[in-house]
């Protein structure tokens, strides 16, 4: 038996606000409590490269590292007997200049342990400004 038969049967709906004011809420508390890290600790200058600005570095020492962990220094074979003597041999081969730029010139399969031997060297004898050489593809 249908006791409201001329009754207007009403749709449900769905209220919106409540859920919005929710969200809200939670956006908030999200935008209060989260911290945002920033890079600045960490800041590297790029260098720029020009090919046309090629300076003859007269104070240079040119340090050859290959595969096998064979050193050379200025196109001389150095054998490596420790990093306290090829610190000496840096500043020998430095002949006097107050900072020398080190160029090391490392093999592809040279190992890292090798470079690293290298820097730290050049650490041992005061010379702070290190670079390295590449090669482009062909």
């Amino acid at each position: 038996m249908n006791f409201r038969r001329g009754a207007i049967r009403e749709e449900p709906e769905i209220n919106l606000v409540p859920m919005i004011d929710v969200l809200l809420v939670i956006l908030i508390f999200l935008m209060v409590t989260t911290t945002y890290s920033r890079f600045s600790e960490l800041e590297v200058n790029l260098p720029k490269a020009d090919a046309s600005q090629f300076q003859e570095r007269p104070d240079t020492i040119t340090v050859a590292v290959d595969s096998a962990g064979r050193y050379a220094i200025n196109r001389a074979p150095v054998p490596f007997a420790g990093v306290k003597s090829f610190a000496d041999e840096l500043r020998r081969a430095a002949k006097g200049a107050p900072e020398p730029l080190v160029v090391v010139a490392a093999d592809a399969n040279a190992t890292h342990q090798s470079v690293i031997y290298v820097m730290e060297a050049a650490r041992l004898a005061g010379y702070n400004r290190i670079t390295f050489t590449t090669q482009a593809e062909r």
